[in-house]
């Protein structure tokens, strides 16, 4: 309520948000997986004394920096950019609490950026002990990026006590802290043999082909065998409310999202295994390819469920999904939103502008998650709706839906604003509607 509302048409800022999202944590675990692989199987590469698995792991690594350092760096630039237009109060209470944790995170990418690149120059130019340490230093430092993003991320659904205390401690080593960080680095390992699949579908001749797509596959067997050990410790450390909505009844989509991430997950693995261990010398470019896909789209089921487990908060307990805080819910109740919104082109409501300020209280409720026509859309969800209707539900949003959304904060009178305008809304869609017939 502070900070201007920057309006996505049709899709929303949460959806934009989760497209860019999805597509940085996909990289950014092969990022940390790739990072360990590398080292691994240059060392194979020596310990075997087979020059051709040496030359295999170069032509990979080209493959490596060009999709993590600039597919990477540019979806991480544009999570930043998405999330301090679409939610700058949570942004800002991010870096205000974690303020050091970020500091300590842009040295560790640093450090991560300069490495891949001397790892990928230092081809022939190093002795191989040397360049065998700078890949460990690539992938320690990846790891303590994740290791150090992943307590600000699982902040957000757990604060834990640091709803009390205040205390950074606290906020980072929070209830799912260390569940997250078992599951993500499970996570980068198997994203690791994924993506060795596709370079080493296309190796020549067959028998490197059938070594490297063998090795690439036994990266998947680790994820496979602890995964269901770390979805169950993560479960348990969620909020009860969070956790029923995924297994508990209150949350039928998130249920079928969440159900079918972990039956591709299953198909993932199972088909990975199969194929890499029984038909290894006939796996192709395709296969692989499939392969990742499924893995992307997995990564975005999984992140949609993670993000919703969150309602009706942004940050659990702390802050509304609409960038409301909790602690000023008595005073929006009390004086209103329109007067509290310092951004807002309607300060007060009156009996002549209660069209333009519905539309504001609108914009500053309920368009963080809502179109009128668009994702999510208010449009067809009120249609045959009338303002008592429509002024009943929102007298009621936090009971009717299950949690998922936050109370209406304003006085009677602005309710009263929104629902007579959200019924004309509904006037309009079934004019419309009937022209149409």
């Amino acid at each position: 309520m502070n900070y201007p509302f920057w309006e996505v048409p049709i899709i929303g800022g949460g959806v934009l948000i989760g497209i860019v999202a999805v597509i940085h944590v996909f990289v950014a675990h092969f990022a940390v997986g790739g990072g360990l692989f590398l080292p691994l199987t240059e060392r194979k590469a020596y310990r075997e004394n087979d020059p051709r698995i040496l030359d295999y792991v170069k032509r990979h690594t080209l493959f490596f920096v060009l999709l993590t350092l600039v597919t990477g760096a540019i979806t991480g630039v544009g999570i930043w950019w998405t999330i301090g237009l679409v939610h700058p109060p949570a942004t800002r209470t991010l870096l205000l609490v974690f303020v050091w944790v970020w500091a300590t995170e842009w040295v560790m990418f640093f450090t991560e950026i300069a490495a891949a690149l001397i790892y990928y120059y230092g081809w022939d130019r190093m002795p191989p002990k040397t360049h065998l340490t700078v890949g460990w230093i690539y992938f320690a430092s990846a790891w303590l990026s994740l290791f150090l993003i992943n307590g600000i991320l699982t902040f957000m659904l757990t604060p834990g006590q640091w709803l009390q205390t205040r205390s950074l401690f606290h906020a980072f080593f929070n209830p799912t802290m260390l569940p997250s960080l078992f599951l993500r680095t499970l996570v980068a390992v198997a994203l690791a043999g994924i993506f060795a699949l596709i370079t080493a579908s296309w190796l020549q001749p067959d028998d490197l082909r059938e070594k490297m797509v063998k090795w690439a596959g036994r990266w998947l067997i680790a994820p496979a065998v602890l995964m269901p050990v770390g979805l169950v410790w993560y479960l348990a450390m969620v909020p009860e409310s969070a956790r029923r909505f995924v297994i508990g009844g209150a949350g039928p989509v998130l249920q079928v999202f969440f159900a079918v991430s972990i039956i591709l997950s299953l198909f993932i693995f199972a088909f990975t295994l199969a194929g890499t261990f029984k038909f290894a010398r006939q796996f192709n470019m395709p296969l692989a390819l499939l392969i990742a896909g499924l893995a992307l789209i997995t990564t975005g089921f999984t992140e949609w469920v993670r993000e919703a487990m969150r309602k009706p908060y942004v940050i659990y307990g702390y802050m509304f999904s609409n960038s409301v805080r909790v602690d000023e819910v008595p005073k929006l109740r009390e004086k209103g939103i329109l007067v509290n919104a310092k951004w807002s082109s309607v300060p007060y409501l009156t009996r002549d502008n209660w069209r333009d300020a519905a539309k504001e209280i609108f914009r500053v409720q309920c368009a963080s998650c809502h179109t009128l026509d668009g994702y999510n859309a208010l449009r067809p969800l009120i249609h045959g709706w009338d303002e008592r209707m429509i002024d009943q539900a929102l007298q009621r949003l936090h009971i009717l839906r299950n949690g998922v959304m936050p109370p209406f904060l304003g006085t009677e009178a602005e309710r009263k604003a929104l629902a007579r305008w959200l019924a004309e809304i509904a006037k309009e869609n079934g004019t419309v509607n009937s022209q149409q017939r």
